[in-house]
């Protein structure tokens, strides 16, 4: 064999190990519920369906072709996983708003602990003007950056992190439902409360999740298990879950809740040091919004950034007068995600 022949025969033997050490990660994403380290697999199921696909794609005219058509098929077969909990790519129209109903709006923010930019968010919530705010990473420094909108959210609670950078906050225009009070759940990973909104009270919470396994993500949500079930029959809850919609972490969180998951508006978070449009497209769909009972979906949309590095995330929704009768869950969650509509930064 020639040294270029030798060369081309130890490229296709790495390709072909890189592709079966990709399709073995993508395998362990499946098994999420056994072990939290799985789980972490789950988490880059797209990318790692993509990856694999290509090397799969350069193998097909070599020696490992058979192995590779089957990888291809498997890859795309795991890629079709994640597509239902996203939005579609084609355009789509909106779903009319109900004339015998109001539509509220709630906006989910991770804000950044260390955000340079503050002013920008403080201009997103001026211009949205949501009736309800859910937000993570609430740091000492966006206590004060808040104190500046007391008065158009005068009702809120604001929960430490042990760290006092990690903390949720909730703010509303409405008020505490009567002969309630705001609480914030352990270790200031989830803030909830119960809004009145025009006479229908809903419980309302901001949620936001560690990494997941090696760090303490499974055990959180362990910890939140009775605050998770807490929650009334009418409820929406937001935050930054830091796991995406398909990997069992969110699905035990929607469990645990008796809530029904929103279809993701799209990728939310990439590492700040990347770009915004690589965000949106390659990004991880990490934000979560749950709901049940009266609640009805109708829309969400991820926004402009706003100098964190995930993007805010608007939902609409309207609430049956009678919110103690439940409805389908079917018809709880996402009526329509205008992922179209959304606004560029």
């Amino acid at each position: 064999m020639t040294t270029g022949g030798a060369r081309l025969s130890m490229m296709a033997q790495l390709t072909f190990l890189a592709m079966m050490g990709c399709s073995a990660a993508l395998l362990a994403g499946f098994f999420g519920a056994l072990h939290p380290a799985f789980d972490s697999f789950s988490h880059f199921r797209m990318h790692l369906s993509v990856l694999t696909a290509l090397l799969a794609l350069v193998l097909l005219a070599g020696s490992y072709r058979l192995q590779a058509v089957a990888v291809l098929l498997f890859a795309i077969a795991c890629l079709a996983t994640t597509m239902s909990a996203l939005p579609r790519l084609s355009t789509q129209q909106a779903v009319a708003k109900p004339a015998d109903r109001i539509v509220y709006s709630l906006l989910q923010m991770n804000l950044r602990f260390n955000n340079p930019t503050p002013k920008k968010v403080l201009s997103l919530i001026g211009r949205t003007n949501p009736d309800v705010i859910t937000l993570d990473e609430v740091s000492s420094m966006w206590a004060t950056e808040l104190g500046y909108i007391a008065s158009a959210y005068p009702y809120r609670i604001l929960c430490d992190y042990p760290n006092g950078v990690f903390g949720v906050a909730l703010l509303s225009r409405r008020p505490f439902a009567a002969g309630t009070a705001p609480r914030c759940e352990p270790r200031g990973a989830m803030a909830t409360a119960m809004i009145d909104f025009n006479g229908v009270p809903v419980n309302v919470a901001a949620i936001h999740l560690s990494w997941p396994w090696p760090m303490e993500q499974y055990w959180q949500i362990g910890e939140l298990s009775e605050s998770l079930a807490a929650l009334g029959e009418t409820a929406i809850m937001a935050g930054d879950c830091n796991a995406v919609p398909w990997s069992a972490a969110v699905r035990r969180v929607a469990r645990l809740s008796g809530m029904t998951l929103m279809p993701s508006a799209g990728p939310t978070w990439i590492h700040r040091t990347l770009p915004d449009f690589l965000r949106r497209y390659a990004g991880l769909p990490i934000d979560q919004v749950f709901s049940k009972g009266g609640v009805t979906i109708l829309s969400s949309a991820r926004l402009e950034d706003t100098g964190s590095d995930h993007l805010p995330v608007l939902v609409e929704f309207t609430l049956r007068p009678n919110s103690n009768t439940p409805e389908d869950e079917h018809k709880s969650a996402l009526a329509q995600n205008v992922s179209a509509a959304e606004p560029r930064g």
